[in-house]
């Protein structure tokens, strides 16, 4: 049997990238897991879990919880520098593509 663990460590995304996942969604992590498996392996589904982030940080910074929102701002930044494909300069070459 898989344990959480494992399924983050196949899922291409970090164990805090799944939990901003799940928090977003309201869903258990380990389905985060999977939806965070799926979506990473499409450039569209890259820039998802990006605005998924930043509307996390915006939501924080709405409910005056900084620190929250400075742990959401490093997940965000490990994020992109993991796939940089999901920079603003890349979102034309996606359109022309899909």
């Amino acid at each position: 049997m898989l344990s959480l663990e494992d399924c983050i460590g196949m899922c291409g995304l970090t164990e805090e990238e799944v939990r901003a996942l799940a928090q977003h969604e309201h869903i258990p992590e380990i389905a985060a897991a999977e939806m965070g498996n799926y979506l990473v392996g499409t450039p569209a589904g890259k820039f998802f879990i990006k605005e998924m982030i930043r509307d996390d940080i915006g939501r924080a910074i709405a409910c005056g919880d900084p620190e929250r929102a400075l742990v959401l701002k490093l997940v965000l930044r490990n994020f992109v520098l993991q796939h940089p494909a999901c920079e603003e300069r890349h979102r034309d070459e996606l359109r022309l593509h899909g």
